[in-house]
């Protein structure tokens, strides 16, 4: 067994953000990864797909939005099957971010916005060709279970 070192923040908490996410498996066990574009925060890593939540928004209803707005896929909150979630100190923010695992969707996912998409195995995630940032390293040992 083996824990991550995180940074443990004792200063208060100036905002919070709702992320949604979701780990895209295809039929032969890959996952999908999004690249960071320039000029973002965290740019040039590698993360799951997803994206903040709107008021109002249910994390499930945001995560169906965001996979439209960003990949040009759809799916249905019944193909969204919850696996965990995790929550990070950064300097600016503190982030509140469950992550989902789906395996059915309606197209073929393209970067809308530009960014580059990866399809890795499992082994893959977070290696020295595709950095992921500190707050997505916990959730790869619980994929792993799971895949």
């Amino acid at each position: 067994m083996s824990c991550f070192d995180l940074k443990v923040q004792d200063k208060p908490i100036k905002k919070t953000v709702f992320v949604s996410a979701v780990a895209m498996i295809d039929v032969d066990g890959r996952i999908l990864v999004a690249k960071r574009p320039e000029g973002k925060h965290l740019a040039g890593m590698w993360e799951f797909p997803g994206g903040k939540i709107e008021q109002g928004e249910s994390f499930e209803n945001g995560l169906i939005r965001e996979l439209k707005e960003e990949l040009g896929i759809d799916t249905k909150l019944s193909c969204l099957a919850p696996i965990t979630f995790m929550t990070y100190h950064f300097d600016e923010f503190y982030l509140m971010m469950p992550l989902y695992a789906c395996r059915v969707w309606d197209g073929i996912p393209i970067g809308k916005e530009g960014q580059e998409l990866a399809w890795l195995d499992i082994n893959e995630l977070n290696d020295e060709n595709h950095k992921m940032p500190d707050s997505n390293i916990p959730l790869i040992p619980i994929l792993r279970e799971l895949i």
